[in-house]
């Protein structure tokens, strides 16, 4: 399933859905899940080049989709510019913790010890590759973080992006000027 085959022909629009998950309606909600929660674990992956931390942000996005259903409005039919939205916010805070924890323990360890996880994780060259190209868009400014985060890395539309309050224009333009500050970020063996 693509994020594009999400639409009417499967079912009511996600906005019809949203409406009935806002009165408490678990069979809504459980039909919203299983229509997006590939593209947001995919999504999620791509924010983060790892299996569990996908899973984690899934499961943490449709939690937080299911806290917010009488507050968050839609506005189009489709949820997922919502629901990556949202991924993205926890991965951003995620990432933040992490980096903590990570800080805490290079103060704790000798640093003469190298971390197995390390190098087992340096073996695999797909999630090497997407990792740097994650590790580039987090030194993007937020503006510009934001638009590749769901651009580039969710194949949001530059439509769906614009609802960020931005004109598609501008959009388009900040998605043609991050993939150009990407390639001069990222290695040359990177896509």
């Amino acid at each position: 399933m693509t994020e594009t085959t999400h639409c009417a022909d499967v079912g009511p629009p996600d906005a019809h859905l949203w409406e009935r998950i806002a009165q408490g309606d678990h069979a809504a909600f459980t039909e919203l899940f299983e229509r997006h929660a590939e593209a947001v674990w995919n999504y999620a992956y791509r924010l983060t080049a790892s299996w569990s931390q996908a899973e984690d942000l899934l499961s943490a996005t449709f939690l937080t989709a299911w806290r917010k259903r009488g507050e968050a409005r839609l506005l189009r039919d489709s949820a997922l510019p919502w629901l990556y939205t949202v991924t993205a916010n926890r991965a951003r805070t995620e990432w933040r913790a992490s980096r903590r924890a990570v800080r805490l323990v290079t103060r704790l360890t000798p640093h003469d010890e190298r971390d197995h996880a390390d190098e087992v994780a340096a073996r695999t060259d797909a999630q090497r590759r997407l990792a740097a190209v994650v590790a580039a868009i987090a030194t993007l400014p937020s503006s510009e973080r934001e638009i590749a985060q769901l651009c580039l890395l969710g194949d949001v539309s530059t439509a769906d992006a614009a609802l960020l309050g931005i004109a598609e224009s501008s959009v388009r333009a900040r998605v043609s000027r991050t993939r150009a500050r990407l390639r001069d970020l990222t290695p040359e063996d990177t896509p």
